[in-house]
């Protein structure tokens, strides 16, 4: 019985320490916000895809491992988009994982249902 509840005090410790590391595991606004902050004034404006924007696309791609993650980039490009309102081209965002050679595993549209993204 003392082994029993030596396991389960381990596995009790364990829960404690690793709990606030799986509780930040989700991307945040401000970090998706800040990795394609470069690309706002192609989208708005056009001209040249600016080198910043496919890094930003690229890291961002690159933290989205889990499913959370990635619906949680999902939301907040979707936010992002739509707070650019008349001045966002539909177009150019949708285009800019391929024009940056990144595979984004979901549409980059205001009209992508998130939940679904895996």
């Amino acid at each position: 019985m003392a082994g029993v509840m030596k396991l389960a005090c381990l596995v009790l410790a364990c829960m404690i320490v690793a709990g606030p590391i799986t509780a930040n595991a989700a991307l945040t606004c401000g970090t998706v916000n800040s990795n394609v902050a470069p690309c706002i004034g192609y989208i708005t404006q056009g001209g040249p895809l600016p080198g910043a924007c496919c890094t930003g696309v690229s890291k961002l791609n690159s933290m989205a491992r889990t499913t959370p993650d990635r619906q949680q980039a999902c939301r907040c490009l979707k936010t992002a988009a739509s707070a650019l309102g008349p001045n966002l081209n539909a177009g150019r965002a949708a285009g800019i994982p391929k024009a940056c050679g990144v595979s984004v595993p979901f549409p980059i549209s205001t009209n992508t249902n998130c939940n679904i993204v895996k």
